[in-house]
């Protein structure tokens, strides 16, 4: 079946995208067809818009501006010597919407099932190790560990712990409101609040 060249190269872009394959992406081209011009090209703006975001120096979230950092890390009315370290952006998400963390953050980055860390991992925590001695003139006031609790997010988060002794004062993970097995993105905002304020 003969199908434009435009039609192919989006399923081409957008089965590359997690939890979409080719025959979702036909669909959801088929979709933008019948959507009409306007919501074409309200779309086609919104993605060119993304080349105005970057991924933040400092942290590795996602930043809007020419400095290079996100909110959180330019925000001067957050603690910066107080770094919950996260697995991916949406983990960042769902703290932020508890309204208990007032500091900053480092994303670590999907953990996987070897239970090692991985080599960009390792280097952002050298970089957050860095940053600490050059702020804090090498201790920051508290990292906490805000892995999700899984059997490989336990031996990653005792890695991490191991790591940042020396660069903290203390080194903390979130009480266990999350039940093992579970994950950080989708806790209720509750239950999220209580795993912070009862962190140890």
């Amino acid at each position: 079946m003969k199908i434009p060249k435009s039609i192919n190269r989006f399923v081409d872009i957008f089965s590359r995208l997690p939890g979409v394959g080719p025959r979702q992406a036909i669909r959801l081209a088929f979709y933008f067809v019948r959507q009409g011009k306007a919501f074409q090209d309200d779309f086609a703006k919104t993605v060119n818009d993304f080349k105005n975001i970057g991924i933040c120096k400092r942290c590795f979230y996602i930043a809007e501006g020419a400095d290079g950092l996100c909110e959180f890390c330019k925000d001067k009315n957050r603690d910066q010597a107080i770094i919950a370290i996260v697995e991916k952006e949406t983990d960042i998400m769902s703290i932020e919407n508890t309204g208990k963390f007032n500091g900053r953050y480092l994303i670590l980055g999907d953990i996987r099932r070897s239970g090692i860390l991985e080599t960009d991992q390792k280097l952002r925590l050298q970089s957050l190790k860095k940053w600490i001695e050059k702020e804090f003139g090498g201790k920051a006031k508290e990292v906490i560990v805000a892995i999700n609790p899984t059997t490989e997010g336990d031996i990653i988060s005792e890695i991490i712990a191991g790591e940042m002794r020396p660069s903290a004062e203390k080194v903390t993970r979130l009480g266990r409101g999350i039940p093992t097995g579970g994950e950080i993105e989708f806790a209720d905002e509750d239950t999220l609040a209580s795993a912070i304020e009862r962190r140890s």
